[in-house]
């Protein structure tokens, strides 16, 4: 794996590249994800999933600029490269649009399988575009720990159709964004990516919450909720953004898998879904992947 020389961060200060302290920050940023998933789908019992995901991009932004203005920071707010900035924030929101069709269309276990794809692509298109170089123990890891995915999901077999194309399409498109989150490192805040993306994603996600049969009625219990979630929404990405800042993509991104494990845990403690035997082997077999990445 090629060594990458020491550069200037997005918050002006210099530092030298860590894919150890990347993983840490990854699955840290993984697990918070997850656990706004268990939000979501709490809340998705009571409103339309797109309406959940304008409430926690909207509470997440209103969190961002609050902090900004109490600690006098709303400049690092401001892009320095909007259009990269944009684009990016604009394949996380497509990226979003076409998992929850997906999901719509499919089994979660085959949406999943396939939007889990995107750790091998973001190691192919970091071979091609960032002249990162896995070995061939790294990438065993990423093919071992898609191969875990799938012997913790055991998907079924169903006839292809527009929800498998939505879920491949939105791992190309998560894939293409972390790749350009790499690309920002030297010229872009942590703060300036984050609020970007939450300036582009809430009014996408209440255009499609409109266009999906109109807005639920929001009690008590679901602000605060979505206050959670949004809070939840904004650590993740700020710790995604930080862990692709200072490690490689192609060695970063196989962490995704660790979703699996977190999926179990909360799937158990809140929704009392059974936790089955090969659903721990794959586990397993994903945290073998994850130590073969780094090697």
């Amino acid at each position: 794996m090629s060594a990458e020389a020491p550069a200037t961060g997005g918050e002006g200060a210099p530092f030298v590249p860590s894919n150890g302290r990347g993983a840490m920050l990854v699955l840290a940023a993984f697990a918070v994800f997850s656990a706004t998933d268990a939000i979501v789908k709490i809340m998705a019992a009571t409103m339309p999933p797109p309406q959940v995901t304008f409430l926690f991009t909207t509470s997440a932004l209103v969190l961002l600029l609050l902090h900004a203005l109490a600690t006098g920071r709303m400049h690092r707010l401001v892009p320095r490269q909007p259009a990269l900035a944009f684009w990016r924030a604009l394949l996380l929101a497509l990226d979003t649009l076409l998992i929850h069709y997906a999901f719509a269309r499919l089994p979660l276990a085959e949406a999943y399988l396939i939007a889990f794809l995107t750790p091998v692509l973001v190691a192919m298109l970091g071979f091609f575009l960032l002249r990162e170089r896995l070995s061939a123990i790294a990438w065993a890891g990423v093919l071992v720990g898609f191969v875990g995915v799938v012997v913790a999901l055991k998907p079924g077999v169903a006839p292809l159709n527009l929800g498998h194309a939505a879920a491949f399409g939105s791992a190309v498109f998560f894939a293409v964004s972390l790749i350009l989150l790499r690309r920002t490192k030297m010229v872009e805040t942590d703060a300036a990516l984050v609020s970007s993306l939450l300036v582009v994603m809430s009014p996408v996600a209440l255009a499609v919450a409109l266009a999906s049969g109109g807005l639920a009625t929001i009690g008590t219990t679901n602000l605060a909720y979505a206050a959670g979630g949004g809070a939840m929404m904004l650590a993740g990405h700020a710790l995604l953004v930080r862990a692709f800042r200072v490690g490689e993509a192609s060695v970063i991104a196989p962490f995704q898998y660790s979703q699996i494990i977190w999926g179990c845990l909360y799937g158990a403690v809140l929704f009392a879904s059974p936790v089955e035997m090969h659903t721990l082997a794959g586990a397993a077999i994903i945290a073998v992947s994850g130590w073969l990445v780094l090697k």
